[in-house]
């Protein structure tokens, strides 16, 4: 393992400079050289590439977005665009390649992988979703909560003063991890998630129960599911039962950008760290991730084939928390 190429993929997650600056520190303090690939699978089939050293990744680890750019490429997802992957691949002298990013990232890599060996590959979960298989938090998660409690609490104030109903809707397109997360720290009274059937009624009687025993506002966190703005026809059914006044915040985008947190930083770095390490001891088609505290190898076909389950005590203890 002389020479090594690191890229970021998909949806950007705050955390990410933090995993590639550690990575190529890593990289350097064992004499291998390190290159960053521009726009994930994009700049990976141009065979796109800027140099990383210390100055490169100096003053980032504060920064959100990723300093690479990042992509989504269908061309990835035929054999031919794979094909020209790997012969840049080839072209470059990389020896191993580590990917960050979520699901789809994930998915790309396990089917190159198949297509051609011409380079070690390990993967590193980033997602604010944390729809990851093999990894208890993805980069990018706890940022993207912080921000969605953030505003919980700012609408609350709103939300109390004016008498209203609001539906604050987060991003996760198929996972509810974002939305059970914030909702619970926001203190929410009512949640809608993709894991779950959306029910006007029981979120209707729900809220009507907080208003008998004196509640005068109402705040519900919603997925955004299959597409955004959701929170738009199920704030209207609602509010024509309720005959109560209601808003609907769609926070969006918002949640990717912003400085990382703390948890972030650390996370990006320890998985940046061990996806160098995993590569000099030889693994390949794996994704590095933390499980109960200890760091973990998971085949990359598993991190999408296999759906990552809720926490089943914090969906329980939900219901009562927010009564």
């Amino acid at each position: 393992m002389k020479r090594i190429g690191i890229l970021t993929s998909g949806g950007d997650a705050p955390g990410m400079n933090a995993c590639i600056r550690a990575a190529v520190r890593t990289a350097l303090a064992h004499d291998l050289v390190i290159v960053g690939i521009r726009r994930g699978y994009t700049g990976l089939i141009a065979g796109d590439t800027v140099p990383l050293d210390r100055k490169a990744i100096r003053n980032t680890i504060h920064l959100g977005g990723t300093i690479l750019e990042t992509s989504r490429n269908k061309d990835f997802y035929t054999r031919e665009g794979r094909l020209r992957a790997a012969a840049a691949i080839e072209r470059m002298g990389l020896d191993g390649v580590i990917l960050i990013g979520g699901e789809g990232t994930f998915h790309g890599a396990t089917l190159l992988a198949a297509d051609t060996d011409t380079a070690a590959l390990v993967g590193v979960p980033g997602s604010i979703d944390n729809d990851v298989y093999g990894t208890d938090y993805c980069i990018g998660f706890d940022t993207a909560a912080n921000c969605a409690v953030q505003a919980i609490d700012r609408i609350r104030d709103t939300a109390r003063s004016h008498e209203r109903l609001f539906f604050i809707e987060v991003m996760g397109r198929t996972a509810g991890f974002l939305a059970l997360e914030s909702g619970i720290a926001g203190g929410a009274e009512e949640l809608v998630i993709p894991e779950e059937e959306v029910s006007i009624d029981r979120i209707s009687d729900r809220i009507r129960e907080g208003f008998i025993v004196g509640k005068k506002s109402a705040i519900v966190v919603v997925a955004e599911g299959e597409a955004p703005g959701i929170s738009f026809r199920i704030a209207r059914e609602v509010g024509e039962r309720l005959a109560f006044d209601s808003r609907v915040v769609v926070l969006g985008h918002l949640q990717r950008g912003g400085p990382p947190t703390m948890r972030d930083r650390v996370l990006g770095s320890l998985l940046g760290v061990a996806a160098i390490e995993a590569l000099l001891e030889g693994r390949s088609g794996c994704m590095v991730g933390e499980r109960g505290g200890d760091l973990t190898c998971t085949p990359l076909e598993d991190t999408w084939q296999k759906k990552k389950p809720l926490d089943e005590d914090l969906v329980r203890i939900f219901s009562f928390l927010s009564e």
